[in-house]
């Protein structure tokens, strides 16, 4: 469609500009040569042969313009079924978004009116132009036509030739093609008219003529439009041919320079290189002829290691001799039956090694404890250069040979001294007594029956010192076992990665110099027969590397032989050397593998625990013996806790021996706790309930060394204090105790209380085994002794049983007091006994909470149980008051007589705060009786006679109560006895 925006048809120059109303004409392109990329003939300047464009650098530089696809294009695809949603986003990320642009502020808003004066001056110049451009026709227009014009005419030209020439399997030996070129048809005619047939051959010839010139001419024409590249590639090929001609020459130099340093440096070397491996093959057969005299002393030198108990260095030589048979002398005649005695040989060791073994452990555990807790023998060899102990060569000479069950044997052993060692403590201690007749009582247990508590005591603590020593023994023996085998295990995993330690090696030995390799690469480079001469070098590189690793070991073999040759020159060797056979294996493979040895690490470790359960089933045993006839029941405190902690010490001295926690001894203790515990919580419970029984719940005096108790509770030290030296005590009593700033005024049975709850306390400390037994008793305690007071006081029981002859308010109130003092010392009880438990018995703390709630309840009760007093004397004196003078009434006097006297009576015992709480209860129960007589006597607060008589009582039993002490400022709302009015 036609541009709607007008175009200067001359660059408007002369201001004429016109708009096109149709399309404009099609051009075509005038057809251009193609691009010149043939050198240029040789001209001897020395210049580039090649003036063309580069094939590299870029001929224009790329712009916006040079774009193919716009963006509306690409939008409005019309292969696609629809357009795409996400065409911004999933290129550059969902933040992306179409968005409004504001317009600028800064730019004006233009419209059409804004070009109408430009139109009105342009319109004229338009017109004008118009119609000069349909006068003067443009000059590219007429190119293009006349282009287009011969472009048609060739192409009219060439269409006249008929297809049959054009095509690629065009041949006139073909009959039937030849038939159509020429049509002989017209030649033989019927009529045989020779001059027609004249004119139609000429004319036939003349027609293939013209598509001749036609052809011709065309041919001519593309050549003439690409002559250029032709003449270039023609020059191109002159200058190839020159550079081929100087790359032969040069070749043809080199080959014979080849051929001079051939003749001149190669030939003569040969000699040399073939002299080196004569010499080197000599070499090779030296070494072997020693290394079989090496390997023909390995029996003398074996048993000479054998005589001095060096099993270690006789396997290592025996499994280091099979290698050599095995690897460097297979096949030799003269060593075929060697094999075979170093075998008979390894397993004459190996009996030797297990029943040395056994020796050594049963000499090492039954030898005296109270030596030196060392490990047993060490050989010391003057000549060697360092000492080994010999239950280090054992175990290793058991490993190597995989004897792994070597800790069975000493388990057995250990099992039989550790029963010997209580046998010989009860024998020792029996010995000392005169009082055991050891020919009337044979069995151990009757023994230690017999004995006093000390007695048996004193040979209960030299047992577990012995056992004590014993375990250090086991541990010390076991601990140079574990070091043995944890160095075989880091030597495994040092020897793990041969390959990459022989490569680093040998990349060492090659970045030395290229000198290593000097004899065996240049002679493989001379007799090598292949390809490439990089494998020769590769495979003369290997040779030497396992040249250089048995060199190693004929070395090694050498010097352990050559050590015993002196001593054993005059003993005749043993002549028969064999030829090793497929089974024999290697020194590496001997030894255990990393999981086997990691077993045995385990092995040792439950070895140390299984010594710890034997010397506590031991142990368990003495105390069960002790116990069968009830001694250990019937201990004091004391004694039992002289026991226990002996016990304890033993638990935790072999528990950090031996790493482990063994329950046998404790739990056998735990049993005898029980026992023990039961008979401690009813001897303190029955001497509780005979203090209840014969308690007449008067306030008592406060000796000085109760309130030093209750002092160091404060402090944080919840054990008993130490028994002083009795003396005189210059200190009185107290009337009150002080606990925390606050007065508490008890009983006598209260004291003694917290001194019984303290002693459970020491006991926990004591035993801290018996934590959760003992707070199970310790609650069931203050539950009896919360029940029991309530029984007593609240429920008249100390009427009958100690003769009381009423129960007052000063015994309810000061049975409070003495409740409220018990409850503030549980939590402190409750965090004392938390600290002696697990985590996961922590439940039984519940029990204080329970106790919490029964003794506040208890407290609520004497509470109500005080109001309730006065709550019955209110009743029984309003339901007769008589509003009348004189006044104040005889009924309000008696009140406030009564509550006058019950404050006189409980002022001492109680705090200000529950002074003022009690009596904020009565003063709402006498409200409430006085609300209902006023009610029932219809008096009502109309400032009537009447109740002006109300008002003056309620006025003189506000100031009665107010002039009490602690009750000055307590607020009686007295306006509540009145109905409110509706």
């Amino acid at each position: 469609m036609a541009s709607p925006v007008p175009r200067s048809a001359s660059g408007g120059r002369d201001g004429i500009y016109h708009k096109e109303h149709g399309p404009s004409p099609p051009r075509l392109r005038p057809i251009r040569s193609l691009p010149d990329v043939c050198p240029k003939e040789p001209t001897g300047e020395g210049r580039s042969l090649c003036n063309g464009p580069s094939v590299v650098a870029e001929h224009d530089r790329w712009t916006v313009y040079s774009s193919k696809v716009n963006l509306p294009a690409a939008l409005n695809d019309p292969r696609l079924a629809k357009r795409e949603s996400d065409f911004f986003t999933k290129t550059w990320g969902l933040d992306f978004t179409e968005m409004e642009v504001m317009p600028s502020f800064y730019l004006p808003n233009i419209t059409r009116e804004h070009f109408g004066p430009y139109l009105q001056e342009m319109s004229q110049r338009e017109r004008i132009h118009e119609r000069c451009k349909t006068i003067c026709p443009n000059k590219d227009d007429v190119d293009a036509v006349s282009s287009i014009t011969n472009y048609d005419k060739s192409r009219a030209e060439l269409e006249q030739v008929p297809k049959i020439f054009m095509k690629p399997d065009f041949a006139l030996e073909d009959p039937a093609t030849f038939n159509t070129v020429l049509p002989w048809s017209h030649f033989h005619s019927a009529g045989g008219k020779s001059i027609r047939d004249g004119a139609s051959s000429k004319l036939l010839q003349e027609k293939l003529s013209h598509y001749l010139d036609v052809v011709e001419v065309s041919i001519a024409r593309q050549i003439s439009l690409r002559s250029e590249a032709f003449f270039h590639a023609m020059s191109s090929q002159h200058e190839l041919q020159d550079r081929l001609q100087e790359t032969q020459q040069a070749v043809a130099i080199l080959r014979s320079r080849t051929a001079a340093m051939d003749r001149v440096m190669c030939q003569g070397p040969l000699w040399a290189l073939r002299s080196s491996l004569t010499r080197n093959n000599c070499v090779k057969l030296h070494n072997k002829l020693k290394l079989m005299a090496a390997v023909h002393q390995t029996q003398p030198t074996v048993q000479l290691l054998l005589s001095t108990s060096e099993f270690v260095g006789a396997l290592e030589l025996i499994t280091t001799t099979k290698e050599v048979l095995q690897q460097e002398l297979q096949g030799i005649h003269s060593f075929r039956h060697l094999g075979s005695q170093l075998c008979e040989l390894e397993k004459l060791i190996d009996k030797m090694m297990v029943e040395d073994f056994s020796m050594y452990a049963r000499s090492d555990l039954s030898r005296s404890l109270k030596e030196e807790p060392q490990v047993l023998e060490k050989v010391h060899k003057p000549n060697a250069a360092s000492s080994k102990e010999r239950l280090e060569s054992l175990v290793f000479g058991l490993l190597r040979q995989r004897k792994l069950d070597f800790l069975d044997i000493y388990s057995d052993e250990m099992i039989i001294a550790a029963r010997s060692i209580v046998t010989q403590c009860v024998a020792d201690s029996v010995v000392l007594i005169e009082q055991i007749d050891t020919e009337v009582t044979f069995k151990l247990a009757d023994q230690m029956r017999l004995m006093t508590f000390p007695q048996w005591f004193e040979l209960l603590k030299n047992i577990f010192e012995c056992f004590l020593l014993f375990l250090q023994r086991i541990k010390a023996t076991l601990n140079v076992i574990r070091n043995v085998v944890l160095e075989v295990l880091v030597s495994n995993q040092k020897s793990r990665l041969p390959a990459e330690a022989s490569s680093g090696k040998s990349g060492q030995e090659a970045s030395q110099g290229p000198l290593v390799l000097q004899g065996e690469a240049e002679l493989a480079y001379l007799t090598h027969e292949g390809l490439f001469i990089s494998d020769a070098l590769n495979e003369a590189q290997q040779q030497q590397e396992a040249g250089s690793v048995g060199q190693d070991q004929n070395s090694t073999v050498g010097f352990r032989t050559q050590t015993g040759r002196v001593e054993t020159a005059d003993t005749d060797p043993p002549s028969g050397v064999t030829e090793v056979s497929a089974s024999f294996v290697s020194s590496e493979n001997m030894m255990p593998t990393e999981l086997e040895l990691n077993c045995v690490i385990s092995s040792i470790q439950d070895l140390l625990y299984k010594a710890s359960d034997v010397s506590h089933d031991r142990c368990v045993k003495v105390l069960t013996a002790r116990a069968k006839d009830g001694s250990l029941e019937r201990l004091n405190s004391t004694e039992f806790v002289s026991l226990s902690q002996a016990v304890e010490g033993f638990v935790r001295d072999t528990e950090e021996l031996c790493g482990r926690t063994r329950l046998s001894l404790r739990g056998e203790l735990q049993n005898q706790a029980k026992r023990f515990v039961h008979r401690f919580h009813e001897e303190r419970k029955n001497k509780l309930g005979l203090l209840l029984d014969n308690e007449r719940w008067k306030q008592a005096e406060v000796p000085a060394e109760f309130q030093d108790l209750v002092n160091s509770i404060a402090d944080g030290k919840i054990t008993l204090p130490e028994r002083k030296t009795p003396g005189p005590d210059d200190r009185k009593p107290a009337e009150f105790l002080l606990v925390d700033g606050q007065k508490y005024a008890v009983v006598g049975t209260v004291l003694l209380l917290i001194r019984i709850f303290l002693e459970y306390c020491q006991c926990v400390n004591d035993i801290p085994s018996i934590a959760t037994d003992m707070l199970t008793r310790l609650s069931d305690l203050l539950k009896h002794f919360n029940s029991r007071s309530c029984q007593l006081v609240l429920g008249a029981g100390a009427l009958q049983v100690v003769g009381l002859k009423t129960i007052t308010t000063k015994n309810l109130a000061l049975a409070s007091r003495c409740l409220q003092l018990v409850v503030h010392y549980i939590p402190i009880i409750r965090t004392h006994f938390e600290t002696k438990l697990q985590p996961k018995q922590f439940s039984v703390l519940r029990h204080f909470n329970h106790i919490t709630k029964d003794y506040n309840d208890h407290i609520a009760e004497i509470s109500a149980k005080l109001v309730a007093i006065m709550d019955s004397l209110f009743e029984k004196v309003l339901s007769k008051y008589e509003v009348k003078a004189p006044m104040p009434s005889a009924c309000f006097r008696n009140v406030c007589k009564q509550i006058a006297k019950m404050h006189e009576a409980i002022f001492e015992l109680l705090p200000e705060e529950q002074m003022q709480m009690l009596f904020l209860r009565i003063n709402a129960s006498f409200k409430m009786h006085l609300k209902r007589q006023l009610a029932r006597l219809s008096v009502i607060n109309d400032g009537g006679p009447q109740h002006g008589l109300v008002v003056v009582d309620v006025a003189f039993y506000t100031e009665n109560i107010q002039a009490l002490k602690s009750l000055e400022r307590l607020d009686l709302n007295m306006v509540e006895i009145w109905e409110q009015k509706r």
